[in-house]
């Protein structure tokens, strides 16, 4: 590409879009042009807006730090500003719905990280190594919308990222059932150990919502398109429990699958070792990690400390894989919540929807 798109970052000021800012200051295919939040931040250069709220572990990029804030709600004017907009706001559900599809409609294609259209049928949810195909459920979005570039794509829920890759390569054995509990950081939250001390030596056993995305987001991202409409698979059955703990980055998953066809453990490591890996061979792709699914045999690992920054912190990580008493397999999994799970999974999937031509210059 001779020339870098202009992205727009829609929620700049938050963790996640903090996220956003750190991976596109240097991202050899887009180039931040505009920075939008909320009214209280609009007008403000972003330095002085996220003072003393700024989360990333680098320090804030010195092309963005004197960028003037504009007002997300000035939809004209941000769209004129990009070519295509990442969007990851703080608002309610129909609010974000309404303000996408604003953008969409000014013909500014938008890469969501929020969950408010994931539930919209001729929205494609995203995981480009699973269900690449999706994206093609785009041209109904865009006559339902009525227009010619303009449409949104989002990305999964963060906590499912941890275990729907390991169970996608499965699904030729006929999975019938999967429990999964999801050990869930702080970060989901959009909080760190400073601002949320109570986390300390703490488990919370509940987070709102988590439980019903992790169980019916991957039975979209299984579907099919049919009639304009991205159609869920019926099965399988999924049950989960999502549980915040005190770890920084890193959400880890517990699961338990039963089969019709139970395959062998040499057979399950063998169809995670070969899935996955097709979108980087054939689009080398920025984001992309050298290899989706890293299997460990040591049985202490994964570890969110020590493996969720592998492989660009964009790949799955796996191990622990036995024979179980009740169900037929156990296994752990491991995946990076701000980087594949949130800004790093929707970078993949807009230069996902670039090399298919979705996304292109105004």
């Amino acid at each position: 590409m001779s020339k870098k798109l202009r992205a727009g970052i829609i929620g700049a000021t938050g963790m996640v879009g903090q996220r956003f800012i750190t991976l596109l200051a240097d991202h050899p295919m887009f180039e931040i042009s505009v920075l939008a939040a909320s009214s209280r931040s609009a007008g403000k250069k972003y330095s002085e807006a996220v003072d003393g709220r700024w989360k990333m572990k680098t320090d804030i990029p010195e092309k963005v730090k004197d960028m003037v804030i504009y007002d997300a709600q000035d939809v004209e004017k941000v769209s004129s500003m990009c070519d295509f907009t990442f969007c990851a706001v703080d608002m309610k559900k129909d609010e974000i719905r309404a303000l996408e599809e604003t953008y969409a409609k000014s013909e500014t294609p938008v890469v969501s990280n929020n969950s408010a259209h994931r539930g919209t049928p001729d929205v494609p949810m995203v995981i480009p190594e699973i269900n690449p195909e999706h994206i093609e459920i785009i041209s109904a979005q865009k006559k339902r919308l009525g227009t010619t570039r303009g449409f949104i794509a989002v990305k999964p829920n963060c906590s499912i990222q941890s275990y729907v890759p390991l169970l996608t390569p499965l699904r030729k054995y006929g999975i019938k059932e999967v429990v999964v509990t999801t050990y869930q950081a702080i970060s989901g939250a959009g909080k760190t150990f400073n601002e949320w001390p109570e986390m300390l030596d703490n488990v919370i056993p509940y987070i709102g919502g988590e439980e019903e995305k992790s169980e019916n987001e991957p039975l979209k991202i299984w579907g099919d398109i049919k009639d304009g409409a991205i159609v869920p698979t019926c099965s399988p059955v999924i049950t989960t429990q999502c549980i915040r703990v005190p770890v920084s980055d890193g959400h880890t998953a517990a699961v338990f699958v039963k089969f019709e066809n139970k395959p062998t453990k040499e057979e399950i490591l063998a169809a995670w070792d070969a899935f996955g890996n097709d979108v980087r061979k054939e689009y080398d792709l920025p984001s992309s990690p050298e290899k989706f699914i890293h299997y460990f045999e040591e049985d202490n690992r994964p570890q969110a400390k020590l493996d969720r920054e592998s492989d660009k912190g964009m790949a799955i990580f796996a191990g622990r894989l036995r024979e179980d008493k009740i169900y037929d397999y156990k296994f752990v999994g491991l995946s990076h919540n701000t980087l594949r799970g949130a800004a790093g999974g929707a970078v993949l999937i807009a230069e996902f929807l670039t090399a298919k031509g979705y996304i292109t210059a105004k």
